[in-house]
């Protein structure tokens, strides 16, 4: 990858081989080489490499006099660090302009790294996040159909119960009237019983609604033994 790091020791021993070789050492040759590796991390070590095994080049052998030999090497040594003062200058401010480019592109890789981890993990909690939901629903759903059943039970049960009874005591018209005071209450207590659950469900679970809806059921049975004890 772009932004691993490598060694002092990599980048060396890939610049040793280019150089053996005979080809240029170059930062894009060596991490051709190593294989990976920033261009930063790789100049910054090739820079320490190159001062410590580049190859001067070698002087060309002049048949003079020894004595005219060091005048002309040292006029020439002279001579060669006048006229390159300025292009060691003009290198040493490119070699500072590219080291804080190298610099601001290791920074903007890191940041982009950082950047695709945080959607990453953006991602894994919206996924969680969804199947929490999904989970949430499909229990409501159970229970919502759990309590709907139990409700047409109780009901059926009582309407059944007030029947038996009227029908063996003959009449029709307290019949009429238990069967419509029923429904009223059996309406009435089913409205307070969405009400309630609505708030129970989010609270206690569907346990606790059933609970109260056979509390409900138990209200009914004794108002009925009421007014058949009354009767």
């Amino acid at each position: 990858m772009a932004g691993e790091e490598v060694t002092f020791d990599q980048v060396a021993a890939a610049a040793d081989g280019l150089q053996d070789a005979g080809q240029a050492v170059s930062v894009e040759a060596v991490r051709a080489a190593i294989g990976s590796g920033s261009a930063g991390a790789i100049y910054k070590h090739l820079a320490a490499w190159r001062s410590q095994h580049a190859r001067a080049p070698e002087a060309p052998r002049a048949e003079l006099p020894p004595a005219l030999l060091a005048d002309l090497a040292d006029w020439a040594r002279r001579y060669a660090h006048d006229a390159g003062a300025a292009d060691r200058e003009a290198l040493a401010r490119a070699d500072s302009d590219m080291q804080a480019l190298l610099e601001a592109g290791d920074q903007l890789e890191g940041e982009r790294d950082e950047l695709n981890a945080q959607v990453a993990a953006i991602g894994t909690e919206r996924d969680d996040a969804l199947a929490v939901v999904a989970e949430r629903d499909e229990i409501i759903e159970r229970l919502t159909a759990e309590l709907n059943n139990a409700r047409q039970v109780a009901m059926d049960a009582l309407v059944n119960k007030a029947k038996d009874q009227l029908a063996i005591e003959g009449k029709d018209a307290q019949i009429a009237d238990l069967r419509a005071q029923i429904e009223r209450n059996v309406t009435a207590q089913a409205a307070l019983s969405d009400a309630r659950l609505a708030a129970e469900m989010e609270l206690v679970g569907a346990t606790t609604a059933r609970d109260s809806l056979a509390a409900e059921l138990r209200d009914v049975r004794a108002l009925l033994d009421a007014q058949r004890n009354k009767r």
